[in-house]
């Protein structure tokens, strides 16, 4: 099975190539513009793991660039999308939008429009929680409304809308809606590995709103892990999956654990930023229903190794 990974330098693309390519049988071909959003020494590494394996071939090339990507695909087979490749980072949406539209939504039409010209079998991309906004109730499902905050969240409802609308193709476009995805090797923008990085440096650490909010932290194996199980599921329309463990963790209390593992006291709080959510917190059943009963990791357990991890790889962030 041949399966291109759009942005697989980066956190989920990483993983979710590594892991697919423990099956001899699949040809993974990765695409990644290595952009500069956060560090490129930490992409690198990623992919110089990659490119160790047989069965793995990376070609650079931004989405943007619909010229290079027809000339991808006229020269690769594909059966399977994952696209993963976009402009992450909900605080980067006051300095750099355009970055977004740029990116999630244009790269996002390119993308589709070429390959829909090789008959692509199943399109996976990846949604995010951003699409959900702030809601009253939770957990929240696949069917509540959808009601971005931020030019992030939406245009990743773009992006499900987009493939709901006039497409007569016989692709499947899967929307993968992540929740707060972290671990080893993660986004140094995010909480945990954003936090050890201030300790590193001795720099104070500022806590939105005194860390008073909620996220459903999902841990990344449990989230290729989903990906990988979803493969070989048979779709007979478009679909949308929330990607979660169904767990909440208050901030506060997780940035209390990583203070007292590191005796780290420069902590700031700060007055709430508008942009951002107070709560994540999905349903998972319906991809549950598609995969089986699934084990979730635990946040503390695996903050612990993201710790080692740091100490060992800061140099690259």
């Amino acid at each position: 099975m041949n399966i291109l990974i759009t942005g697989c330098a980066g956190f989920i693309g990483y993983y979710l190539a590594d892991k697919l390519l423990l099956k001899k049988k699949n040809n993974i071909y990765g695409i990644d513009c290595l952009n500069k959003y956060y560090s490129q020494k930490l992409k690198k590494k990623r992919l110089s793991f990659l490119l160790k394996k047989k069965n793995f071939k990376f070609t650079k090339l931004d989405l943007s660039n619909k010229k290079k990507l027809e000339i991808f695909f006229s020269k690769n087979k594909i059966d399977i999308i994952f696209n993963l490749a976009a402009q992450a980072g909900v605080r980067y949406v006051k300095s750099k939008p355009e970055k977004f539209i740029y990116s999630n939504i244009l790269g996002f039409h390119n993308l589709i429009d070429v390959s829909n010209k090789h008959k692509i079998k199943k399109f996976f991309y990846a949604s995010s929680s951003s699409v959900y906004g702030d809601k009253t109730t939770y957990p929240v499902s696949e069917n509540t409304e959808l009601s971005p905050k931020n030019i992030y969240g939406l245009s990743k409802k773009f992006n499900e809308d987009y493939v709901n609308i006039n497409f007569e193709y016989s692709t499947k476009y899967i929307g993968l809606r992540f929740f707060t995805v972290y671990g080893e090797w993660g986004r140094p923008d995010m909480l945990i590995i954003k936090f050890l990085d201030h300790v590193k440096k001795n720099k104070k650490f500022y806590l939105n709103e005194n860390g008073n909010h909620w996220r459903d932290f999902t841990h990344i194996n449990d989230v290729v892990n989903m990906c990988e199980k979803l493969i070989n599921k048979n779709f007979k329309q478009n679909e949308i999956f929330n990607i979660c463990s169904g767990k909440p963790y208050h901030i506060k209390a997780v940035v209390n654990y990583l203070s007292k593992k590191k005796n780290f006291r420069k902590i700031i709080p700060i007055k709430k930023n508008e942009i951002e959510v107070k709560k994540t917190h999905g349903r998972n059943y319906k991809v549950l229903k598609y995969i089986g009963k699934t084990k979730f990791e635990n946040l503390y357990k695996n903050i612990d190794l993201i710790i080692k991890w740091y100490d060992k790889y800061n140099n690259l962030i």
